[in-house]
């Protein structure tokens, strides 16, 4: 198997390296580190994001820090069809959330998530086996002012319901951008948050995702402000 990169010394190396991938199909970049081509099945996201870290030299793993996290920049590989569209949501970060009611926009793992993001997006054509995917053209986004007070707005509201109880009656309908969903190998995953009463429940892991409708947007214009 070839040996882990070196992470890139800066930030324009990173986007070298990134706009070098462009074009390749996941069975070209598999073959081009020495590991398994991803062939069908739930795996497949999951395995195209490891390659896609290998080949640019993520260190991050999963941790909770940004993917480079000397460049404070995370990584998002994101399905989209032929036309740039995203297919699903987008998974940001874990929620603690027996300490939702105490968690502050500027210091979460959400915002550190979301601060500077490298997008990788992985195009796939219908009917086409998931080895023959391509990586599209890579690119860096920052929040603006406006984005960003939109997803601290997000945060905030989400948060607040969890932290009031409120986590088994949030559905992925609240949010105008970020959203919450379970977040879980299985069913019976569970962790300990709070009830309506103040007592701790037990309750599926839950994580914030991005819609597709803003992912989608961003990726055709970094500043736009979506619905």
């Amino acid at each position: 198997m070839t040996p882990l990169l070196e992470p890139p010394r800066d930030e324009a190396e990173l986007r070298r390296r990134a706009a070098a991938l462009a074009g390749q199909t996941l069975a070209d970049l598999a073959r081009a580190l020495g590991c398994a081509v991803p062939r069908g099945g739930a795996r497949t996201k999951g395995l195209a994001g490891t390659l896609v870290e290998r080949a640019l030299g993520a260190t991050a793993g999963s941790a909770s820090t940004p993917d480079f996290p000397h460049l404070g920049i995370e990584l998002k590989t994101i399905p989209v069809d032929p036309a740039g569209a995203p297919q699903e949501s987008t998974f940001v970060c874990s929620i603690s959330l027996s300490d939702a009611d105490r968690a502050e926009w500027e210091t979460s793992r959400a915002r550190a998530k979301l601060a500077h993001v490298l997008w990788v997006p992985i195009v796939a054509a219908p009917g086409r086996p998931s080895e023959e995917r391509r990586l599209g053209a890579p690119r860096l986004w920052r929040p603006t002012a406006p984005q960003e007070r939109v997803l601290r707005a997000d945060f905030e509201d989400l948060m607040g319901l969890i932290g009031i109880g409120a986590v088994e009656a949030l559905t992925a309908h609240a949010g105008r951008w970020l959203q919450v969903r379970p977040k879980a190998a299985s069913g019976r995953s569970r962790t300990l948050a709070f009830g309506r009463d103040g007592e701790l429940i037990s309750a599926l892991p839950r994580g914030f995702y991005l819609r597709p409708s803003f992912t989608g947007a961003i990726l055709n214009d970094p500043a736009a402000l979506p619905p």
